[in-house]
């Protein structure tokens, strides 16, 4: 079973890191409740010594299921599985405490909240199953009479509510904050008028696909792309006619985009590309694609159609630079050269030209 077709938050590696440290934390929460409970209440002597042993296991589980790493990376599964051993252990503690009866018995909202926040409604839903029959256990082992009548199920029910809708509210706070923060980040990476990244993502993108391309010796190439037009159509037209422009742009530099590559605007008129595994051959290839897309396509403003043109300059790893400042700066270089030479045009940096 896939885990998104179980779990249903999508959460990025370092959330899903936050959360497991939260998970931590309420684990140790709730041996210490346990142990204020033995230490404030005194049960009797069994008690004691099914709590201590108990607690013994849970926190020999806790010590070597996080800080021996024996698991390393953080998964939807680990979680599940640390709610589990919640309940468990919770329901032992509740045999011994009173059963439904015991002033324990809330502990059980530790483990729904925490699978509310983290696995998302299915395995929220699941483990409130699991908590009912946990329940419904407890009772038959505390001696409940007519466990099968109506007025027995009626009082399950009753008492099992809050517990459901704990676990309602909580999950649908949890998705609308992570739809909110989604929505945030996007915003905080996209160019608001092309819906490209804008620098800050790129960098961060970039920076894993050069850690990469050195690891395994593999090329990567940086398109750095600028409009011949804009200043022209912006004066001429205005700055809507500019601006649909640089969108008409973006569409055209798509168009022979792979899923891997990353484009972003770089400032003003100018766009950065990057082509993780390809090679200067290959990306001149996609450079011209790109540069004859462009100049076939039409801006319709004021009933006229105006030509764009653009200028591209390529660079390429490790041809050009053994860093990815470095390859970046010689692409720009390499695009001014485009510039000065007439325009709508490509240029590969030349090679003797090294960092």
């Amino acid at each position: 079973m896939q885990t998104d077709l179980f779990f249903d938050p999508a959460l990025s590696t370092e959330e899903l890191r936050g959360f497991f440290r939260t998970v931590a934390e309420i684990e140790w929460l709730l041996l210490i409740l346990v142990m204020l409970y033995q230490v404030s209440m005194g049960p009797d002597q069994e008690a004691v010594a099914a709590l201590s042993m108990a607690m013994f296991f849970y926190a020999a589980f806790v010590l070597a299921f996080r800080y021996a790493n024996f698991y390393r990376k953080e998964t939807y599964w680990k979680i599940s599985l640390e709610t589990w051993l919640m309940i468990l252990f919770i329901t032992w503690v509740l045999a011994y405490t009173g059963g439904p009866a015991s002033p324990l018995v809330d502990l059980y909202l530790l483990v729904i909240i925490t699978s509310a926040l983290t696995l998302g409604k299915l395995a929220t839903l699941l483990e409130m199953g699991v908590i009912a029959i946990c329940y419904a256990w407890l009772g038959y082992r505390s001696g409940v009479p007519n466990m099968l009548s109506l007025q027995y199920g009626t009082l399950l029910v009753t008492q099992l509510a809050p517990m459901l809708l704990v676990a309602y509210i909580t999950t649908m706070l949890s998705a609308d904050i992570r739809r909110a923060f989604g929505h945030m980040k996007v915003l905080s990476e996209t160019d608001a008028l092309t819906g490209v990244l804008n620098m800050r993502a790129f960098a961060g993108l970039a920076e894993r696909v050069f850690h990469q391309a050195k690891r395994y010796a593999r090329p990567f190439s940086v398109l750095m792309i600028d409009s011949d037009s804009l200043k022209a159509v912006n004066d001429k037209y205005g700055h809507e006619a500019g601006n649909r422009l640089l969108r008409i742009i973006v569409q055209c530099i798509q168009t022979q985009l792979r899923q891997s590559d990353v484009l972003a605007r770089y400032g003003g008129d100018e766009f950065v590309l990057l082509l993780p595994e390809t090679a200067c051959s290959g990306s001149v290839g996609v450079a011209e694609r790109i540069r004859t897309g462009i100049e076939a396509a039409m801006l319709t403003t004021r009933e006229v159609s105006v030509k764009s043109t653009v200028s591209i300059g390529i660079a390429c790893f490790p041809t050009h630079g053994a860093d990815l400042e470095s390859v970046m700066e010689k692409a720009d270089h390499a695009m001014y050269t485009s510039k000065t030479q007439g325009k709508n045009r490509t240029t590969v940096c030349p090679t003797e030209v090294r960092t």
